[in-house]
């Protein structure tokens, strides 16, 4: 090939290139200008409201004296007159913790079973594919919430009623992704595997799971720190966990422990974050 006849050809990809972005974008553009119109969005409008939800942002300061930042409880300006509530709200934060904890454990155990019941290379019955992802379909369709609300008025308040919502959101949720991780794996392996004799067991155990190890390590990990966040927000509808606390000081207009949840939240989040990214490197990419 001569140099203009590929300077020809080059130029034509490239055309076609920037048309294809050009058509991508504005389509893009389209679907978003026609969803803002349905969802009524306006930047003016939020404009308008900004100074609205800054001063709920500003109620919810605490009013802090550096003169009096570690006094005593009592002392209106000191970090513990804030913070009054916390041998109330550091259990509940726990008891959050563990719920999140419990119901990633639970699901990923279940959602692993199901991931190899449900894959199409495993060589699984093709009704119970169906049936198998029909369900977690559903299961994965119904948000979190309103599982939790179902689960209230079946059980009353508490923290069972978020755990089988959570279990169940997340076992919808992760047996779709480690389905579908088990269906992108290499089948070089399996067809090795099949060569020598091995059962249909020994093909899932030596074959698929050192692929999708990983994967699915990543996947619980990332859903634990989903689940945290997800039972704060189930605590609205009576679910327990720091949630309720944190609904119970909205309702009654109590600002400062407003933030102080929140604050709380926050921490923890990125702590569970920084502890969860930790963790997978090591299990996940074996780092020292």
């Amino acid at each position: 090939m001569s140099h203009t006849d590929f300077e020809s050809y080059y130029q034509r990809i490239r055309g076609r290139q920037k048309r294809d972005a050009l058509l991508w974008s504005l389509g893009i553009l389209l679907l978003y200008l026609v969803s803002g119109h349905y969802t009524e969005f306006s930047p003016a409008r939020l404009i308008d409201a900004g100074p609205d939800m800054l001063d709920y942002i500003y109620d919810t300061l605490p009013v802090l004296h550096w003169d009096q930042l570690f006094a005593s409880a009592k002392v209106k300006g000191s970090l513990a007159y804030w913070g009054y509530r916390l041998h109330i709200q550091l259990p509940l934060v726990w008891e959050t913790l563990n719920l999140a904890l419990a119901a990633t454990l639970l699901s990923s155990a279940i959602a692993t079973v199901l991931a190899f019941l449900a894959a199409d290379n495993t060589g699984s019955h093709p009704l119970a594919r169906f049936i198998l992802r029909a369900i977690v379909a559903f299961m994965r369709t119904m948000p979190e919430l309103a599982w939790a609300v179902m689960f209230v008025m079946a059980f009353g308040v508490g923290v069972f009623p978020g755990f089988v919502a959570l279990a169940l959101h997340t076992i919808g949720s992760l047996t779709k992704l480690f389905y579908e991780s088990l269906e992108s794996a290499s089948l070089k392996p399996v067809r090795g595997l099949d060569a020598c004799g091995a059962s249909r067991l020994q093909r899932m155990r030596f074959a698929f799971w050192p692929q999708v190890k990983p994967t699915f390590l990543s996947y619980s990990f990332m859903r634990l720190e989903v689940n945290f966040r997800q039972s704060t927000i189930l605590g609205l509808v009576g679910a327990g966990g720091i949630g309720q606390e944190l609904m119970v000081n909205i309702k009654l207009d109590r600002y400062d422990q407003v933030s102080i949840t929140l604050l709380l939240i926050i921490l923890v989040v990125a702590l569970l974050d920084t502890v969860s990214g930790y963790v997978r490197r090591r299990v996940v990419e074996g780092m020292s």
